[in-house]
């Protein structure tokens, strides 16, 4: 149902090139570049620039193209939500972040459908911004996100989260109620990478308090959560991860709360303003709090 134009051009795009594209598509080189420069007639703008690594969208060009991915992905979800229908089923794709591959999300979701058999749901896990992106573009339905919601869609408060420091059971601070940010400085620390918005959150209470991550005996970064806890239980290490991360964690492992650190961000979800099933959202939101009062 999609323009064959649309499909070629976000080929060309995905691979960076003519030929590549061509072979993808079962399609002659001649037949990809005339479609190209169909689409540059009809729009009145140049799509790429060839450089010496290839080619590169032109600014117009990556406003074609974004707009390109909105239409497949409409196409996409019409076609499901066609065969959902014929098929009396319903079908979710759900953003998430890295964070939430290792707390209760991914339960309550699995809980739902397990409850709902007509239900089928998929799951993409990506950074916040790249899930907003699939958001605009439709790629999916909506997703879970730390911190403030972008207010350009609707969303419904899910959590408030805290960052705590997480370590084995067997280590001395493990047994304090309340430890100082100074008790950290003399243990061996893995924390997330750089890039999350995990270790954002915990640097930015660093330097609000007047202190730097390089005062810290960081001896490893590794994205993943379940990792990061698998290795505290059993090593003497420590990490700062947020307190939904740990919802029925591991016996070896304690969660303590850092005093005088302000490390407390919103867990939402975030949904097109045109999202209509709030039946779904309302019931997830209810999984969710269950599992957390247990």
């Amino acid at each position: 149902m999609i323009d064959q134009k649309l499909i070629t051009l976000l080929k060309v795009n995905e691979l960076g090139s003519y030929t590549e594209a061509a072979k993808e598509l079962n399609l002659t080189q001649p037949a990809v570049s005339l479609h190209l420069k169909s689409l540059e007639k009809e729009s009145g703008i140049k799509i790429f620039n060839r450089t010496s690594n290839g080619i590169k969208a032109t600014k117009e060009g990556e406003i074609l193209i974004k707009y390109a991915k909105r239409i497949a992905s409409l196409y996409k979800e019409l076609e499901l939500k066609l065969k959902d229908n014929e098929e009396n089923q319903r079908s979710y794709l759900i953003g998430i972040t890295h964070t939430s591959e290792s707390n209760l999300i991914i339960e309550v979701l699995a809980t739902y459908a397990y409850l709902h058999p007509e239900v089928k749901i998929k799951i993409k896990t990506d950074a916040i911004k790249k899930l907003y992106e699939k958001l605009s573009s439709y790629e999916i339905d909506l997703a879970f996100i730390d911190g403030k919601p972008n207010k350009k869609y609707s969303s419904i408060l899910l959590d408030t989260d805290t960052l705590v420091a997480v370590l084995n059971k067997n280590n001395p601070l493990a047994k304090k109620g309340l430890i100082q940010v100074e008790d950290l400085k003399n243990e061996k620390m893995i924390l997330r990478s750089s890039t999350s918005e995990t270790r954002n959150l915990f640097q930015s209470a660093l330097n609000s308090d007047g202190l730097s991550l390089e005062e810290f005996n960081v001896i490893m970064e590794i994205d993943n959560i379940a990792t990061i806890k698998d290795l505290i239980s059993e090593n003497p290490f420590v990490s700062v991860l947020p307190r939904s991360a740990c919802y029925g964690h591991a016996k070896d492992l304690a969660i303590v709360p850092i005093e005088n650190l302000n490390m407390s961000r919103e867990v939402n979800i975030v949904f097109p303003k045109d999202f209509s099933d709030r039946r779904f959202l309302k019931e997830i939101t209810s999984i969710y709090h269950q599992k957390i009062e247990r």
